[in-house]
């Protein structure tokens, strides 16, 4: 007991010791308090009343949809496919699928998960997502991907009331959708205009990601306009880093002030859940898109006819534009189109339409294609070295198509004929030929087809690194800031001689034409 009561006295000391080595008290009281001050502590209290009144205003307008799907297929996400790694994305990757299966069973219960359904909590053949009150007539506005292949939708309120859903209409190429509910109680979301929005802009994400309804994120716009994301035809998302998490689809973005801006759809994420990388799309699009859905079950698009590429630096430069000029080029031009009946050729530039300038391909097409068919719009565009403007009409997106590509037939020269001759090009990394006929109609081209057969591509040269490819047909180049015809290899070494870069028009009878800009090869 003495050599207990020694210990327990080496102990005490030992440890008042290290506490005072570590400048802790025994008896230090904690503080009543963060210290902040008194304006600081008023702002945060009028940002965080601020949240919970949106949220408050926004909850009796947003919905939790439950979808069964016709022959037990479910539901896509919110455009993450991949099955979910329960230990996150840096967690161990090759485990085996029965233990995971055994392991989310017993963690989520049994139809929690299964091998071929992406949705947590949801049967085999079921799926949840979001939705939102588009107006006082039942409409609910969600995405395609949430009700595409839909057998049975039962839509749930904040108050727990569920109704039976029809779809109204569907856009994949937008991915937005229309529903409907007998029940009109419920109020419709305000709408804003995404147009306004700016970065750093304080948003709100509401749904019901993995099954849980009524779940409120916030965050800020990262950024507008991503329209080269791959997930849409026609996309021009908000980014977000509000956390949207597979069951979000299809639930609104709102601004501080309530109104939807957005229409959640889509994630980037290494594994299942929010990396901080959101996409909604704006709702003046999926308003339009709506609307028309609403009205007619079905969306108009225009089209005027023209394929397009990005204008690169070079190319700008070559036609006589600022290397930071802004605008698409025109590659090929469908015959009685609003294209050639405006009077657009290959190679334009184009700058700006209905006022507005032209940034980028996807853009362009976004514009023209909500732009109502039969109304004259301005178009600027650039040729032979100086600005134009012309008057382009739109015309319904079913009346303008392309001719019907052809197969590419290639041939060997027949027995006992000459091989053709072939030309190298100013050490470009090509070989060029002159088209004939006949050759014309073995590669798929018409007979009466002008321009240079390309006959050989070096690998590894400028030339294959752009794409140029061994049978492909060159018709024009642009010289001297204009877009000129070839007609013979003559012309086109006359053109290629004295040239570092050289853009040239490439066709083949599988795709439609293109610029391409080649550089000579460096010599070591």
């Amino acid at each position: 007991m003495k050599r207990n009561a020694v210990a327990w006295a080496a102990l005490v000391v030992s440890s008042a010791t290290l506490a005072s080595q570590w400048g802790i008290g025994l008896h230090r009281p904690l503080p009543a308090a963060p210290k902040i001050t008194a304006e600081s502590q008023k702002a945060a209290n009028a940002l965080s009343d601020a949240f919970g009144s949106v949220a408050d205003f926004v909850r009796p307008s947003v919905v939790q949809i439950s979808v069964q799907r016709k022959g037990g297929l479910n539901l896509r996400g919110n455009g993450n496919r991949r099955a979910p790694n329960p230990f996150g994305p840096n967690g161990p990757q090759n485990v085996d699928p029965k233990d995971l299966e055994e392991m989310l069973k017993r963690f989520f219960g049994p139809d929690g998960f299964h091998p071929q359904n992406q949705q947590f909590g949801a049967p085999k053949g079921e799926g949840t997502g979001s939705g939102f009150v588009y107006d006082d007539k039942g409409h609910i506005l969600t995405n395609n991907h949430v009700v595409e292949d839909a057998g049975r939708i039962v839509v749930t309120f904040h108050d727990g009331v569920e109704a039976t859903a029809k779809v109204v209409g569907t856009d994949p190429q937008t991915d937005v959708a229309v529903i409907k509910v007998d029940n009109t109680a419920y109020p419709a979301l305000p709408r804003g205009q995404s147009g306004k929005l700016h970065v750093g802009e304080l948003v709100m994400a509401v749904g019901s990601p993995f099954g849980l309804s009524q779940s409120v994120a916030t965050g800020i716009v990262s950024a507008t306009e991503r329209n080269a994301v791959g997930i849409n035809e026609f996309e021009s998302f908000i980014q977000t880093d509000a956390a949207i998490n597979p069951g979000n689809s299809g639930g609104p973005l709102v601004n501080m002030s309530g109104q939807a801006v957005g229409l959640n759809s889509a994630i980037v994420t290494g594994g299942r859940g929010n990396d901080g990388v959101g996409f909604a799309i704006p709702i003046d699009m999926a308003s339009t898109v709506a609307d028309s859905l609403v009205q007619t079950g079905k969306v108009r698009r225009s089209r005027v006819g023209i394929v397009l590429e990005p204008l690169t630096p070079v190319f700008a430069r070559q036609v006589g534009l600022d290397g930071n000029a802004k605008g698409v080029v025109v590659n090929e031009i469908a015959k009685g189109s609003p294209a050639e009946k405006a009077g657009l050729k290959s190679g334009d530039v184009l700058l700006g339409f209905n006022n507005n300038p032209v940034l980028s391909v996807p853009t362009f097409r976004l514009t023209v294609s909500a732009s109502p068919a039969g109304k004259g719009y301005k178009l600027k565009y650039w040729r032979d070295g100086k600005e134009q403007t012309t008057e382009i009409v739109p015309a319904p997106s079913e009346e303008v198509t392309f001719a019907q590509e052809k197969a590419v037939r290639r041939a060997a020269p027949r027995g006992g004929e000459a091989e053709p001759q072939k030309t190298e090009v100013a050490n470009f990394g090509i070989e060029v030929q002159a088209v004939e006929p006949e050759l014309a109609e073995q590669l798929g081209f018409a007979k009466d087809v002008k321009g240079v057969i390309v006959s050989d591509v070096k690998a590894g040269s400028p030339a294959a690194d752009v794409g140029l490819e061994k049978g492909q047909l060159i018709t024009r180049v642009v010289k001297d800031r204009k877009v000129q015809p070839v007609t013979s290899v003559k012309e086109f070494q006359a053109a290629a001689e004295k040239a570092e870069e050289l853009a040239v028009f490439v066709e083949a009878p599988d795709r439609p034409g293109r610029f391409l800009t080649l550089s000579k090869a460096k010599k070591d």
